[in-house]
């Protein structure tokens, strides 16, 4: 059994706000699958596709306080479509934002609520992911967390190293999944998370214990209504295991 990494959940003080900024980023469609909840995917795409990583966001009144560990980069084609794409980005309510990324040839922005994303530089890795050319998670071991991650989900190693790791869909589209190592230590729960799904036909509990049996944590939210799963990978990062489907 394997999971396909199928969505970002992204935490917002005002969901569907938040999510009218990344549908005009992203050229997605927005729909809701109940209050509090706006969900975005791209025309006509029909889920779950390896092709696109959806993007749920969920409403919640904590502030953000932190760095985000997980965050967007986005793909451009050019050095004129960077430029362009960021001055239209800042006309939608996007900030400059500085982390302490120095002299780079890509742009750090912030979206309307402080949920920091990189706009990069014409890459060729990126030319067929579409509008989100990586999903990047900071971490302390980017080796093990490839090692985690690939097992969990059917997604193949592409490169590795002691300071980054490359997933992609076992399909070979869609954006990456990248695990960069960083020094920064995890505070609080992380507002931006994945959420995998099992295959229709497998089952939840047995995946469930799978994962456990490769070092997930499972993370009690102190409620028994909802169908899915919460976990912690091996550096604390919380991700959902959603119903098969």
């Amino acid at each position: 059994m394997v999971t396909r990494l199928v969505q970002i959940n992204m935490k917002a003080r005002s969901d569907s706000a938040l999510g009218g900024f990344w549908a005009d980023v992203l050229g997605w469609e927005v729909s809701s699958e109940g209050p509090g909840v706006t969900n975005l995917e791209p025309e006509g795409f029909v889920y779950p596709d390896p092709v696109a990583v959806c993007i749920d966001l969920v409403v919640s009144p904590e502030p953000k306080t932190v760095k985000n560990r997980v965050h967007l980069d986005l793909a451009t084609t050019s050095t004129a479509h960077q430029a362009e794409l960021v001055a239209r980005l800042r006309k939608l309510g996007a900030t400059p934002v500085d982390i302490g990324q120095g002299d780079v040839p890509w742009t750090v922005l912030a979206d309307p609520e402080g949920n920091e994303f990189c706009v990069l530089e014409p890459r060729p890795i990126y030319a067929d992911t579409g509008p989100i050319a990586a999903v990047v998670v900071d971490c302390v071991d980017p080796r093990a967390m490839a090692r985690f991650w690939s097992q969990v989900t059917d997604w193949t190693l592409y490169e590795v190293t002691d300071d980054t790791a490359r997933l992609r869909s076992a399909a070979g589209v869609g954006p990456y999944l990248e695990f960069v190592r960083t020094p920064d230590v995890k505070i609080g729960w992380n507002r931006v998370h994945l959420d995998v799904r099992p295959y229709p036909d497998d089952d939840l509990d047995a995946e469930a214990a799978r994962l456990r049996a490769l070092g997930a944590a499972p993370v009690d939210l102190g409620r028994d209504d909802i169908p899915w799963r919460v976990f912690a990978d091996p550096e604390g990062n919380e991700f959902c295991l959603l119903t098969p489907g």
